[in-house]
């Protein structure tokens, strides 16, 4: 393989031949990473991975309708109940997964008593989903 030199005595001609130094050196450096990763890629894990359906598993929770009237009367799911069965109720609905959501209905003479009571009863049974339920407002 020449080289160019600097002297004169030689021509000043540059080097006509391809350097294939670098190239070999790129190719040993492939070829043993392909020799190294290639007993890796042979290597595997049985696995017994459980099979599965593509139907959605989604339980939506249940819905409790309920509603003061103006005579601070309550109703659950349209049933008449008092303040301590209300109570009752609300504890053994709080213990369920999922736990089910409480829409609130309130007359608008209802005393703020009655239905702070009754927000108050859900939250110490561990109810969170509690949602107020209105009527607008006629044009």
């Amino acid at each position: 393989m020449a080289f160019a030199s600097f002297d004169k005595k030689g021509g000043s001609a540059p080097v006509a031949e391809i350097n294939m130094v670098p190239l070999i050196d790129v190719m040993l450096v492939l070829l043993v990473i392909f020799i190294v990763t290639a007993p890796l890629l042979t290597h595997a894990v049985k696995l017994d991975l459980p099979k599965v359906d593509s139907s959605a598993n989604d339980v939506k929770p249940d819905k409790i309708d309920f509603a003061i009237d103006a005579q601070s009367q309550r109703f659950w799911n349209g049933e008449a109940v008092s303040r301590e069965e209300a109570a009752r109720r609300f504890l053994a609905e709080g213990q369920r997964q999922p736990q089910p959501e409480v829409h609130l209905r309130a007359d608008h003479a209802t005393p703020y008593q009655g239905v702070a009571e009754t927000l108050a009863d859900a939250s110490k049974a561990g109810l969170s989903k509690v949602g107020f339920v209105s009527q607008p407002e006629p044009r």
